[in-house]
């Protein structure tokens, strides 16, 4: 791999059914709790949320990446991640991940399109996922 810029570190004790997870610099703690549409407390969060988050949070810088390249004002984006947790015959898990993007200032649908794919190719949360579990995109409501 090439030069590392940037190293994230947390410590997760007890897992997703009744852990804790800390980030090295203390900036983030949360309780992990099992999810109540699974059969746990709920009480908590959960690595899907965590996921659901950091891929939006992500794919925002990726968009604004993009918008800087090519002079595009995107307004006030907002993203909705939705990471989905499916069994598989194998009895294991896969997840899934849809994320609805809505760029106001670009109200040309092929060209919110148009950025949404370029930021698919800069996002590392994008580049992580890409070949390995379904990940789909709308641009201002549509399907990209």
């Amino acid at each position: 791999m090439s030069k590392i810029l940037y190293t994230a570190q947390a410590t997760v004790s007890g897992g997703r059914g009744d852990g804790h997870g800390e980030t090295s610099d203390g900036a983030l703690a949360v309780d992990l709790r099992m999810p109540a549409e699974l059969g746990g407390e709920g009480g908590g969060t959960n690595p899907e949320q965590l996921f659901a988050i950091g891929f939006a949070a992500c794919f925002e810088g990726a968009l604004g990446a993009v918008a800087r390249r090519t002079k595009a004002e995107l307004g006030d984006v907002s993203i909705t991640s939705r990471v989905n947790l499916h069994p598989t015959p194998e009895r294991s898990f896969a997840l899934s991940v849809e994320m609805d993007v809505t760029l106001p200032g670009v109200p040309d649908a092929a060209a919110a399109a148009d950025i949404v794919r370029a930021a698919h190719e800069v996002c590392p949360y994008s580049n992580a996922t890409r070949g390995n579990i379904d990940v789909t995109f709308t641009a201002n409501g549509a399907a990209v």
